[in-house]
């Protein structure tokens, strides 16, 4: 897939849908409320594009001064990309594209009076209301494991504090130390990402602790993208990475902080540096509303990401039930492109459009490394089902592999420009 390519796959999502939308949005009318819960990628996204129609007041509501990609984390981990190189504020929504932020969380939802409560007791009435609220996470089926041993044992799973914390610690760990990373069954957010992050640290170790290993604690037996993982690491780490899957170790039930041990079903893990990812499920605010279902996500219409427990509410991202979309940022992207034109055709009478959805990333195997896919969607049957996929293949060389590492650097500036402004 060419660069070309890529990005008209980001502007089919949004800029060409906008230009054929907005002429046909009745003018003169009082404008309704849109407001969008969460500021990560799939909530400025959707708040961006709502806003660029000009007949919507858009209010995004955000607890945090600014954002730090998730994507892109791991490269921080291994010292190739400083955190603020992956930090955007929130201004350029509001001063470029009209949207009212607010610094605040949200704490409630009536579904019924269509009103928004804030911390501090404040109120927001809405039209439609747009809710990005991300993944919480199910400390308790990992036992001694919560906010305090997270301090300890990070999952850095959320990108900012959390991700400092692991970078310290796998910086002062002593060179022959073993790095454990206990990574969750699925559902959960950006499935490559557990093995991006063992490929970046070690070639971290490579260079500063080569006497270090690493071991993966799986509750899978298979992961996502597993063959061209595997390949890099014999080709550029041999012996330094482990993998043991749930059918070995089982899943990880408890950890013992004061030693740093991960304990699996039938074995205890003592590590110098423990990366505890946890089971997900949707954010915090999304289960209080009533918007989730037995599986803990929240299931949506797949056309106007409306959804089907809660009428006029919206959602996009990773506390969704996607189908065969993954929890990915470019997926929260893709949604948020559809859900604001779905709105916007419900508010306004603007056209209504068949969703065009999409999923593109790149994954780091090493900082001249890295493989790609690109993955078209549609609705069919009420869920998400795979169209086309592109991904890249094991034996490639080694000069496809540095292109995609170079086209890597160029897609994240490109994206975030999107989401951010």
């Amino acid at each position: 897939m060419t660069d070309w390519t890529r990005r008209r796959i980001c502007c089919l999502g949004g800029g060409i849908l906008m230009a054929a939308a907005a002429p046909h949005i009745a003018r003169g009318q009082s404008r309704p409320r849109v407001v969008v819960i969460g500021g990560g990628i799939g909530g400025a996204t959707a708040a961006r594009y709502l806003a660029d129609l000009k007949t919507l007041d858009v209010t995004l509501i955000e607890p945090k001064p600014n954002h730090v990609t998730c994507f892109f984390s791991n490269l921080y981990l291994a010292g190739l990309r400083s955190l603020a190189s992956l930090t955007f504020g929130f201004e350029a929504l509001a001063e470029r594209h009209g949207i009212t932020v607010i610094r605040n969380a949200a704490t409630a939802i009536d579904a019924t009076a269509r009103v928004v409560s804030l911390q501090g007791g404040s109120r927001l009435a809405y039209d439609r209301l747009v809710l990005a609220p991300g993944i919480a996470f199910k400390f308790g089926e990992i036992d001694g494991y919560d906010d305090a041993a997270a301090e300890v044992m990070p999952h850095a799973w959320n990108a900012g504090p959390q991700s400092d914390v692991l970078r310290r610690q796998l910086e002062s760990m002593e060179d022959g130390g073993v790095f454990a990373i206990a990574a969750p069954q699925n559902p959960f957010r950006c499935p490559p990402a557990p093995y991006e992050r063992a490929s970046l640290v070690a070639y971290y170790f490579k260079q500063f602790k080569p006497k270090s290993k690493i071991l993966i604690l799986d509750a899978k037996d298979q992961f996502s993208g597993q063959e061209l993982f595997q390949d890099a690491w014999s080709r550029h780490y041999p012996g330094m990475i482990e993998w043991l899957p749930a059918q070995f170790i089982g899943k990880t039930k408890g950890v013992h902080v004061a030693t740093c041990s991960v304990i699996t079903e039938s074995q205890t893990f003592k590590a110098a540096v423990a990366n505890v990812i946890p089971p997900q499920k949707a954010g915090l605010i999304a289960e209080r509303a009533g918007l989730t279902d037995s599986t803990g996500w929240c299931p949506v219409d797949p056309v106007t990401f409306e959804s089907t427990l809660q009428p006029a509410i919206h959602l996009v991202g990773d506390a969704i039930i996607g189908g065969d979309m993954p929890k990915s940022a470019f997926s929260a992207n893709s949604q948020a492109k559809a859900c604001a034109f779905a709105i916007a055709a419900s508010l306004t009478g603007s056209p209504r459009f068949p969703p065009h959805l999409f999923n593109s990333c790149y994954t780091f195997l090493a900082p001249d490394d890295a493989f790609t896919n690109a993955i078209t969607f549609a609705p069919e049957g009420g869920s998400i089902k795979t169209v086309k996929m592109f991904i890249s293949k094991v034996g490639e060389s080694a000069e496809v592999r540095r292109r995609m590492a170079h086209q890597a650097v160029g897609w994240y500036s490109a994206f975030t420009a999107d989401v951010f402004g």
